[in-house]
């Protein structure tokens, strides 16, 4: 198993800084698909009880990022085209309404969480803290909708394609600078207030990742 204490930064509950350890570990592809986690091993290696460990695992099953196999426990999922595509199929269709409808009602102080983030976003280099990063600056435009059960439709897809394009950057890492202008283009739509050109907007930056993914030689097998 991978040293995960080069990815520990304690922080907040232990729960959080676990699962937050993890979920940097997967997403910079420091435990590759298939890779098992075991309770025991974590805890010792965070120096941790194995009661934070376990909830951790469950919310990173809940975000798509592991999977429980009955015989070998949990382990980190694998990439897989079909999910792939049905993941972003999925996004295509409900991501524009959510965005159009933010677009009447977000607030400047949303607008600014959301460049705050994004000008981390222009310095960060590392695949796992750029995808982070980015799940957090889409959840904040999400947020703006107004549409919780939307929202949270939206965020659950958000998750499970975490992982795909965490791997991606780390094959094509000019992706993050373009993810990073489409997301300017992005906050100015939604600046003016034009929900349509917010949507296109969003639509071609799905597009984009989308064909990014499929390109990278890390992409799932068909």
């Amino acid at each position: 198993m991978t040293d995960l204490l080069g990815f520990a930064q304690p922080r907040r509950t232990t729960h959080q800084f676990v699962r937050e350890t993890l979920r940097r570990a997967i997403l910079g592809g420091a435990l590759a698909g298939g890779a098992r986690l075991v309770q025991t091993d974590i805890a010792e290696q965070l120096q941790v009880s194995t009661t934070p460990v376990r909830e951790a695992l469950r919310d990173l099953a809940a975000d798509g990022l592991i999977r429980f196999d009955p015989h070998r426990g949990a382990v980190v999922r694998e990439l897989d085209l079909a999910e792939l595509m049905e993941i972003y199929e999925i996004r295509k269709a409900l991501e524009p309404l959510a965005i159009r409808k933010a677009a009447k009602r977000i607030t400047p102080e949303q607008l600014a969480e959301a460049e705050a983030l994004q000008d981390k976003m222009d310095a960060e280099t590392d695949p796992g803290a750029w995808t982070e990063l980015n799940g957090r600056f889409h959840r904040v435009l999400e947020s703006a909708s107004g549409a919780a059960r939307l929202e949270s439709i939206v965020k659950t897809v958000q998750d499970a394609s975490a992982i795909y394009v965490a791997h991606c950057l780390d094959v094509q890492p000019a992706r993050m600078r373009g993810g990073n202008r489409e997301h300017r283009r992005l906050i100015a739509a939604l600046r003016a207030g034009d929900g349509d050109r917010a949507a296109r907007v969003l639509v071609e930056h799905l597009d984009k990742t989308l064909k990014s993914i499929l390109a990278s030689d890390k992409a799932p097998p068909g």
